[in-house]
């Protein structure tokens, strides 16, 4: 069997956003016990240069979002960056999570050769689509999963590897 270009978007997007989602929540648990702010543990940063857990949290579910949007040939619907809770960031993940699953096989599958331009700070950046999947958001996806995940770690909340993969 091929694996398919939905396949190898949709359904690994969905699952990185529901394990940010519950690393998310057991570090909001941890904050709680130990009377951390939602502000103070939505800014905190690994170093001072790195962005803070809310915009690692952004950045991950417009990765998902924009990303399946592309592949299917879509605008990208639009998520405004303005979270300052952990209830708005739980939201965001769950309207992200809504809108990759809003995307359908038919309309995705078969976009390895689309061409996808990304306007960027420093110039455009052109891709076909398996080369954008593959080469620039799963490792922008994971990327930003995995440092809200250190993020959360290193505040102190009891995360793991398990939790970070979640159930196979």
């Amino acid at each position: 069997m091929t694996l398919s270009m939905y396949q190898t978007s949709v359904p690994v997007f969905v699952r990185a956003l529901h394990n940010l989602a519950h690393v998310l929540g057991k570090g909001a648990e941890h904050a709680k016990v130990k009377g951390v702010s939602d502000e103070v543990l939505l800014q905190t940063r690994l170093i001072p240069d790195m962005l803070p857990l809310v915009k690692q949290v952004q950045i991950a579910c417009d990765m998902a979002a924009r990303g399946a949007a592309r592949l299917a040939g879509v605008e990208p619907q639009a998520f405004e960056d303005n979270e300052t809770t952990l209830e708005q960031v739980h939201s965001r993940i769950d309207r992200a999570i809504a809108y990759v699953n809003s995307f359908t096989a038919e309309q995705i599958d078969g976009s390895e050769g689309r061409a996808i331009v990304l306007k960027m700070r420093h110039g455009e950046m052109h891709f076909e689509g398996q080369g954008y999947l593959l080469n620039f958001i799963l490792p922008n996806l994971f990327f930003h999963c995995t440092t809200a995940y250190n993020i959360l770690r290193e505040a102190g909340s009891e995360i793991g590897k398990s939790d970070f993969i979640g159930e196979a």
